[in-house]
């Protein structure tokens, strides 16, 4: 099993889209990047922790490569919006990949500038690569936001 982990805006929505990869064992919604620990929704809402929001993925490499995750990551959100995604404003919203080795860092980087040598965009791709410090997991009302809300979701992500 391989960790990976993404801040690509709110993380109800990348968490529903990558529970969906097959290879993908599990997925957890918290809060990394920022120089508190243990923070809250609310402080990290703040914009005092810098924590992003993001996701953090357990994946079977046999079955899902990590290269494979990137490409959902670039098609799950505008990586070219800085601080925000959507109505989601702050730099809890940015786009971020935080590696766990050097080896995840190396196809992290080849792969954003792949992904802005393809002509996808028209501004220039803002995802910060940094190496991953603690996940810290959210309340646990956050996990599977959606799942358990389907009913306000459903039109959204099926």
């Amino acid at each position: 099993m391989a960790k990976a982990m993404f801040g690509a805006g709110c993380f109800w929505g990348i968490e529903e889209t990558f529970r969906k990869v097959p290879g993908v064992l599990d997925v957890a919604v918290g809060y990394s990047g920022g120089n508190t620990d243990n923070p809250t929704y609310e402080e990290v809402c703040s914009g005092t922790t810098g924590h992003a929001e993001v996701v953090e993925i357990d994946f079977d490499e046999k079955k899902v490569s990590f290269d494979n995750l990137l490409s959902v990551f670039w098609d799950c959100h505008d990586p070219t919006q800085l601080n925000y995604q959507g109505p989601d404003i702050g730099t809890q919203y940015r786009t971020a990949i935080f590696f766990m080795d050097e080896a995840q860092q190396t196809i992290a980087t080849s792969s954003k500038t792949d992904e802005q040598k393809s002509g996808k965009y028209a501004r220039d791709i803002v995802t910060e690569i940094s190496p991953a410090k603690t996940f810290w997991r959210a309340e646990e009302y956050h996990q599977q936001y959606i799942a358990k809300n389907r009913n306000r979701f459903g039109r959204l992500f099926g």
